[in-house]
């Protein structure tokens, strides 16, 4: 049985452990707003450029262009973005349980995150490429992944690729999400990473114009669209991370501080009953004497 010592010295433990669990619940908040900010401001953008590719694409050949054209899947290439630190809940387990479903015979993957890069590496899976990026990227630096796979795929290296990363819907709910990238479909400029309902088919820009020509603006943004996707995504994903994490590590402090609570409760009582027996054993005494 625990004496006093032992629980004085757990508590000092537990409350030490409390102090680096709410200082990184701080850190977390601080980062969270700031991705959640980048993220939400990019939605807007997003969903008008599926507009006008929508109208593009009404008014176009779709087997012009090579990142519209569907073909049999004969090897798939999956883009994972996830982490590159822990603590995060069960938001890399999520992602990683949706990676191991794909056959690993038939897929090639891609990593941007360390955590799904150890993962990879782990399951013994085949992994083409592997990017590190900042905690907060930009489009540019993003570019290179986007670039990647645009590459992969036109080559024929691969005919399908997918994206799977943590889709940001508020600061308790995150979601894995399995997204087709390319070829790019109808589907994928009607539908919102977040799982939407496809729009109406209706040339959403009837009343404008392309100059100098629809297929020329097509096959310009094609290319753009791809690349802002993949940004997309991983600013979901770093909003996702922030957030996840810091629910975790506000988790963490309140059990901290309640088991506290339970062990000061124990230390409590252990020294009310050793006073007790103290007084006991002062009384017996001196009935003793006196007797």
């Amino acid at each position: 049985m625990a004496n006093t010592q032992d629980i004085r010295r757990r508590i000092k433990s537990i409350r030490n452990t409390a102090q680096i669990t709410k200082a990184m619940q701080m850190v977390a908040a601080s980062k969270m707003r700031k991705a959640q900010q980048h993220a939400l401001a990019g939605r807007p953008y997003s969903e008008l450029m599926n507009r006008v590719l929508v109208s593009l694409k009404s008014r176009t050949d779709p087997l012009l262009h090579p990142l519209l054209q569907t073909r049999p899947t004969r090897k798939e290439l999956v883009l994972v973005i996830s982490t590159d630190k822990g603590l995060a809940g069960a938001l890399n387990t999520n992602v990683m349980r949706e990676a191991g479903v794909f056959d690993a015979a038939k897929t090639a993957y891609v990593t941007a995150g360390r955590k799904a890069r150890q993962f990879i590496a782990r399951t013994r899976r085949e992994l083409l490429a592997d990017f590190e990026l900042k905690d907060a990227p930009t489009i540019l630096e993003t570019k290179a992944i986007s670039k990647f796979c645009v590459e992969k795929f036109l080559s024929g290296d691969v005919d399908k690729v997918t994206v799977l990363y943590t889709h940001f819907v508020n600061t308790i709910n995150q979601k894995p999400v399995v997204q087709t990238l390319l070829p790019i479909s109808q589907f994928a400029f009607s539908v919102s990473p977040a799982g939407a309902a496809p729009e109406e088919s209706a040339d959403p820009m009837l009343e404008y114009l392309f100059e100098p020509s629809a297929q020329a603006v097509l096959d310009f943004m094609l290319p753009y669209y791809v690349q802002y996707q993949v940004f997309q995504m991983i600013l979901d994903a770093r909003a996702s991370e922030h957030s996840a994490r810091m629910v975790a590590m506000k988790n963490a402090t309140d059990n901290a501080n309640q088991f506290i609570k339970d062990l000061t409760l124990e230390y409590n009582k252990m020294r009310q009953a050793s006073i007790t027996t103290e007084l006991l054993e002062i009384a017996t005494a001196q009935m003793a004497v006196s007797g």
